[in-house]
């Protein structure tokens, strides 16, 4: 995830940086059901409105959540499919509360009503988010169900109401674009504090999709809107979060945007983002699905790396005897093509590696998605047409070797 906000903030604010600092534990996505009451385009679970067999029991789950308090794991984002369709998530929730995990919820929306949102926040959740594909019939169509944008924004209303933290997640693609404007927009007027801006990721039924995967350059002009929208509420001293999520190519992105428009700040933002480090796929983000097998992050779930039922989720999270995971921790990780060249590979992390073994069969090679040209990733054509290293407009080693006062 790339918090958006909080390297706009140092722009008027600036701090000094300090060493990087990873979490105790990863993160970890819990798709406790794979059922849902939607149907949506994009779905990396490919779940559907049945019962899927074999789900974790409420015995089972509280097992492993002792385990991953033992392991320091610090947040836990309850998902699905739809997670208010799992009869045991209150119970489930307010265990996880108890323990001290940060919970999140993470939900279409569509049924969170007047009959359940006194449970809801009754547990206190840390963060509700709602995924919102457009505005009216854009999402309602991405959602394969007429009325789905007004019974979400109903349960955003009834979580807002009631106090709690509440989030839109967007998944941005050629077919949804042209409602970012407005969704930015609606977010400001409904006073809701958080936006997550998804890159299409190729996983599930997002794989069958990846063919209306935004352009490059329409990911640039929503990343420039992103942008100047979050430095204007900040001027404005308006209460926002902005993160994005699936293309890590995202900071590199920032750097240039702050080299053009904030030059002064650039050398500052280069050792921010070194801080920040890019994909945490295996290392600090994890995924366990619906029947306990545990993978690198949500988007893939056609890598199994063992099941909580056979193996603690410590033991299989600490074992680097799998190939993929001793590759994703690997620092820097090594890579093929554009990424394993690119002068920012330690900003990005190379970023989405389950999109590179989609399209071309190797999860190290480039990272189709990214959007960035040749020449802001410190490339050349050479005298036989190949690709070759220059000099960055930042060179990270110089800029990382000295301290930048604020």
């Amino acid at each position: 995830m790339f918090r958006i906000s909080q390297f706009i903030r140092e722009l008027d604010h600036p701090a000094p940086a300090g060493p990087r600092r990873n979490p105790p534990g990863p993160v970890v996505i819990w798709n406790l059901i794979r059922r849902c009451n939607l149907t949506c385009k994009h779905c990396y679970s490919i779940s559907a409105d049945t019962d899927f067999a074999g789900e974790l029991s409420t015995e089972e789950v509280f097992r492993v959540m002792d385990d991953l308090k033992a392991f320091r794991v610090p947040v836990l984002i309850l998902s699905g499919g739809e997670p208010l369709l799992r009869p045991d998530l209150f119970d489930v929730a307010r265990r996880a509360k108890a323990m001290g995990f940060y919970v999140g919820l993470s939900t279409n929306g569509t049924l969170i009503d007047a009959g359940n949102i006194g449970r809801i926040a009754e547990i206190g959740f840390d963060y509700v988010g709602v995924s919102l594909d457009g505005i009216g019939a854009t999402h309602d169509r991405f959602r394969r169900m007429p009325g789905a944008f007004d019974a979400s924004m109903a349960g955003i209303r009834l979580c807002r109401e009631r106090g709690l933290k509440v989030g839109v997640r967007y998944t941005m693609t050629e077919d949804n674009a042209h409602d970012l404007p407005a969704l930015l927009r609606l977010v400001e007027d409904e006073g809701i504090h958080k936006f997550y801006f998804s890159h299409l990721n190729y996983a599930g039924r997002g794989n069958k999709y990846r063919a209306d995967d935004a352009h490059h350059q329409t990911t640039r002009q929503a990343m420039d809107l992103l942008f100047d929208t979050c430095l204007e509420r900040e001027r404005r001293g308006l209460p926002h979060e902005f993160v994005t999520g699936n293309n890590d190519a995202d900071g590199v992105y920032l750097l240039h945007w702050v080299a053009k428009r904030f030059p002064q700040h650039a050398s500052r933002t280069v050792l921010r983002l070194l801080q920040w480090g890019g994909n945490a796929s295996g290392v600090n983000v994890a995924n366990i699905d619906n029947l306990g097998t545990v993978h690198p992050d949500t988007m893939w779930w056609h890598e199994a790396l063992g099941n909580v039922r056979e193996r603690s989720f410590s033991a299989i999270w600490s074992d680097l005897s799998n190939p993929l995971m001793a590759g994703l921790r690997a620092h820097p990780r090594k890579l093929g093509g554009r990424c394993g060249q690119c002068a920012y590979l330690d900003i990005c992390n190379g970023s989405s590696r389950v999109r590179a073994g989609q399209i071309t069969g190797d999860v190290w090679a480039e990272d189709p998605a990214c959007y960035l040209s040749d020449e802001e990733i410190g490339l050349a054509p050479g005298a036989a047409g190949e690709r070759v290293r220059t000099t960055p407009f930042i060179p990270l080693r110089r800029a990382a070797a000295h301290t930048v006062n604020p």
